[in-house]
């Protein structure tokens, strides 16, 4: 038996922006509770990221990025009689958030070389652009949940 749903908490904005979306970059750039550097970097990475494609107002551009990462099917393992299949899901709006904000900042870390806010910098330029690692992972799930529309029908 399963114990009780976590209860939704409300998202924080950030200091700069008043935004949720870079709140969560920021949460997910931190590291060891260092806050404030992981702020530095993600707002560092986005204002010099509009500046480089020339979008004038900050938020469209990361609008944009995140937009060009959010998935709309995924795959979930269900057991049915015995058998697993891998079965396509519609994602939620606020997962598909959350997947496109872990998906940009891990193709980032994976990257070396440069300094973490240039790295990421890229990405979101890459991602604004519909190109890069966080979008061939989009690209990817959304083919496996092609390839898997079989098993539809196990969706409940």
């Amino acid at each position: 038996m399963r114990g009780k749903r976590a209860k939704r908490r409300a998202i924080k904005l950030d200091r700069k922006y008043s935004d949720p979306i870079v709140a969560r970059f920021i949460s997910k750039v931190m590291q060891d509770g260092k806050k404030s550097i992981a702020e530095d970097l993600v707002y560092s990475a986005i204002e010099s990221g509009a500046e480089a494609v020339k979008e004038k107002d900050v938020m469209v551009f990361v609008g944009k990025a995140i937009d060009n990462v959010r998935p709309a099917l995924e795959i979930k393992a269900r057991r049915v009689g015995g058998a697993n299949y891998q079965v396509p899901m519609p994602v939620s709006p606020r997962r598909q958030e959350v997947l496109a904000v872990r998906w940009i900042v891990d193709s980032s870390r994976k990257k070396s070389g440069k300094s973490f806010d240039v790295i990421l910098m890229n990405q979101l330029i890459d991602s604004y652009k519909g190109e890069g690692d966080a979008v061939k992972k989009k690209e990817e799930v959304e083919r496996m949940a092609e390839a898997n529309k079989a098993f539809a029908h196990f969706r409940w």
